[in-house]
Formats: structure tokens, sequence, C-alpha cells
């Protein structure tokens, strides 16, 4: 088996930097050689192998960490935490929405952590331990993650905040209404998909310091403390922001319709207006004798004459009763 089994094998030094560790390295890996992390993408036959067969985490925690479809979760077996996170989409042509999972098996002296789709908070760690300005323990390393995944989540709850309020003025100025309302729909699409993930992890977080697990530091847990309440910041953002939409699409609604409602009033106008003269139209215009000035040339004109002034009368009766 090759080195291709895992994304990263890092041995942490201690001091923020890591060594990286090859396949043969990695089975020999001792506990009182330092903190080991293995990073495996799970539709890498190599590294699912090595998984469920050589890296000793057992065969209930093997399959979920190589599960398809998961929720932000934790729970616990034995002296290892298994976590399940998940951050937004921001690689090239994603969706924010369409959130990453990372799944993680951790204790005192070991960390493993599978994903399918590139992470960037995942590459931030690594990029880190490589500039010797990483996470030194287990602990440390939690906390970083979850501060990383937070700090995007949080920023992508704030674009949505810029959308909705560009919306809300584009829509009192009551310009292009079909367009907001795709906008608007498609915001109420993506906060809800969002928070579909956003609100388990946010409870995941708050186990993960209420069990007071060893391998947990307490300085940790006060900046995971802070990370927890960033993101429940960034729910009730998306919350106010759906809110938002809805209202905003409410009031996009009751536009559209006093638009509907003006421009039946006006044809009700012009019918009511028309409807007189096309009555005296039509029973002078019936083809039977008797009809008075069939034999006067003037009688058109009259009669023409008798149009605008039934017109004017009727626009007087539509300006006394103040309906326009």
């Amino acid at each position: 088996m090759s080195q291709s089994a895992f994304i990263a094998a890092l041995l942490f030094d201690g001091q923020g930097g890591a060594v990286e560790l090859d396949q043969e390295q990695v089975n020999a890996w001792q506990p009182e050689q330092g903190t080991l992390w293995v990073h495996i993408d799970y539709a890498n036959e190599q590294g699912c192998h090595w998984l469920a067969h050589q890296s000793g985490v057992g065969e209930l925690v093997a399959d979920a960490l190589l599960s398809h479809d998961t929720r932000p979760r934790v729970s616990h077996v034995n002296e290892q935490s298994l976590i399940f996170l998940r951050g937004v989409n921001l690689s090239e042509g994603a969706s924010p929405e369409d959130m990453v999972s990372v799944r993680i098996v951790i204790d005192a002296q070991r960390i493993i952590s599978t994903r399918r789709r590139k992470l960037l908070s995942v590459s931030d760690l690594i990029e880190s331990l490589h500039r010797g300005e990483g996470p030194v323990n287990p602990s440390d390393f939690l906390v970083r993650l979850c501060h990383y995944l937070t700090l995007r989540i949080d920023a992508v709850a704030a674009t949505f905040e810029d959308r909705i309020a560009q919306i809300e003025e584009l829509v009192l100025e009551a310009e292009d209404p079909a367009g907001q309302r795709k906008a608007l729909m498609e915001i109420r699409r993506q906060t809800i998909h969002l928070r579909r993930y956003l609100a388990p992890q946010r409870e995941a977080m708050l186990k993960m310091m209420a069990e007071r697990k060893a391998w947990l530091l307490a300085d940790d847990r006060l900046y995971l403390q802070e990370s927890t309440d960033r993101l429940m910041r960034s729910v009730e953002e998306l919350d106010a922001v759906r809110e938002r939409a809805v209202v905003t699409q409410e009031e996009l609604v009751s536009q559209v319709n006093d638009q509907i409602n003006q421009r039946m009033y006006v044809m009700s106008l012009i019918a009511a207006l028309f409807l007189p003269l096309g009555f005296l139209t039509g029973l002078l215009g019936v083809n039977i004798g008797g009809i008075p000035g069939t034999d006067n040339p003037s009688a058109f004109l009259w009669f023409s004459a008798m149009l605008v002034v039934v017109m004017f009368i009727i626009l007087g009766f539509f300006k006394l009763k103040r309906w326009f």
C-alpha cells in the first residue's frame, strides 16, 4: 500500500509544526512519539482498506467514518470521540449551502479524519502545520478546526444579509418584480438548506463542551465556546434572513396584486365610459326603418357631438365620485 492511501499523515512536533509520515511510519507509530493525524479520502480504496483493517479504530468507528450521508453529531466509544462536522462549500463553482462533511475520531494521542470533497478549513490546518503555526495536540486541533469552519459559515451568513438587504431595497423601488421573486426563492432555499446542518452542528459543539473528555483541555473549552457562540449567531442570522425573505416576498406579492388591481380598475373605468356610448351607437346602428336622422345630412355631426357630451357627463360623474 502506498502513501496515496492518505491525503495527509502528520506527526505533530508539539510546537505548531509537523512531520510527514509515509504508510510504513504510520503503521509503526507509537503514542509516545507525539500526536498523529491521518487524513483520508474515503473514496480512496487504499485509504478505506487501511482504515478498516490497519487503523485499529474498530469496525463500528470505521463504518461511521466511511458512511456517505452524515449529519453533524458527537458520540463516544470508550476513550475515543467520534465527531461529524460540516463546512460551507467555497470551492470554485460550488454552492455554499452544499455543505462538505468531515468525520473525525479523536483521542488523546491520535486523530483520524475522513472526507469526500475538499474542505478549505482542513486545508488551512494542514498548511498551518507546514508553516509551524498549527495545532500542538488533539484538543488544539479540534478547537482550530471548529474556528475555521465557523469563520467561513459566519462569512456566508453575512453575504445572505447583504443579498436580502439589496433585494429589500429593489422591492421598495418596485424594480423587476419577477427577478426579485426568483432571487427571494433562491435565498429561502439556500438558508433552509444551510440551517438543516448548522442547527445540529451547534448542538454537537455544545455537547463537546458539556461532556468533559480528558483530551479536551480546559483552556480550549473557552475557545470552543467562542466558536459555538459565533455559530449560534450565524444560525440566528440565517433565521432572520429567512424571515426577512418571507416578509419581502409578501410585500412583493402585495405590490404585484396592487398593480393588477390598478390595471383592472383602469379597464373597468374605460368599460364604464364606453358602455353607454356603445349602447347609443348600437341602438342607432340597427338596420331597420324609422331610425331618426337618416334623411338629414347633418345628423352624424349632431350624433357625434351628443356622444362627446355624454362622455364628458360620464367623466364628470366619475370625478364627482372620486373614482379617479
